[in-house]
């Protein structure tokens, strides 16, 4: 008999990590109406090394804050147009990275754009969630507790 895999009950909103980035905690909406993820990125740029196409850009971890700046760099994955909630369709660069969330790890796609007006940095859509996350819309932090929010700040 097969064994059911326990799926983890994270809110709303959550701390996640993304450590091959070398963004070691970062505020994200859990939108179950989002297929896709993204991470607020900015000056992104296409570097070559060893004939391999990466992907450099800053983030800031922090939202309304300038401070830090984390340069990080993954493998471009593809460039694909994302339809964004106001209806407008745009060409983002898309990678793949772990995600750290509630003690798992996942590899997951990050699609990079500018979040900078959105209240928050990270969106985590649907197809990172699938598998293994069930979403409590009326709870927040079931997973990195307010502890984390509090050393961000």
């Amino acid at each position: 008999m097969k064994k059911k895999k326990t799926k983890t009950t994270v809110g709303w909103r959550e701390w996640v990590a993304f450590p091959e980035l070398g963004v070691p905690s970062i505020n994200a909406k859990i939108d179950t109406g989002a297929k896709t993820s993204a991470i607020h990125a900015y000056r992104p740029r296409i570097v070559t090394v060893h004939e391999q196409e990466f992907v450099e850009f800053y983030v800031h971890p922090l939202q309304r804050r300038k401070k830090p700046e984390i340069l990080c760099r993954a493998p471009l994955v593809d460039k694909r147009a994302v339809t964004s909630s106001n209806g407008q369709s745009q060409n983002r660069y898309v990678i793949r990275t772990t995600m750290v969330l509630g003690g798992q790890s996942k590899a997951i796609e990050l699609t990079l754009t500018d979040r900078d007006e959105m209240s928050f940095r990270v969106l985590i859509g649907r197809e990172a969630l699938r598998g293994g996350f069930v979403v409590d819309p009326g709870r927040s932090y079931c997973v990195s507790g307010e502890k984390s929010k509090k050393g961000q700040s």
